[in-house]
């Protein structure tokens, strides 16, 4: 069962609400400059300790980057979770692109 997340736009941030309890992934925009596209920095997250290890700060984060790649925004990581994530997604994208050949 998926989790209700929200983006907060005014607060920068994705809400994961589960069981009474909520998560979150804050961000902060970076606008364009010169040659520099428009960029997001994932810069926290946060799952309170009754909600660790169910896989929900993955579909969090999950949500949190097909956002940035639906607004064309450069994502930068100083997360270290959101930072593994797209490292974990970067190195399974290789074999999915493989079983399709």
């Amino acid at each position: 069962m998926a989790a209700t997340i929200i983006h907060n736009s005014r607060e920068q941030c994705f809400v994961l609400e589960w069981q009474g309890q909520q998560a979150r992934l804050e961000y902060q925009l970076q606008p364009a400059a010169g040659h520099v596209p428009p960029q997001v920095n994932f810069n926290h997250t946060y799952l309170p300790p009754e909600l660790r290890g169910q896989g929900l700060a993955e579909q969090l984060v999950q949500f949190g980057l097909l956002w940035a790649s639906q607004q064309n925004l450069h994502v930068v990581a100083s997360c270290w979770y959101v930072a593994k994530i797209m490292l974990a997604n970067a190195e399974a994208s290789p074999a999915r692109m493989n079983k399709n050949v």
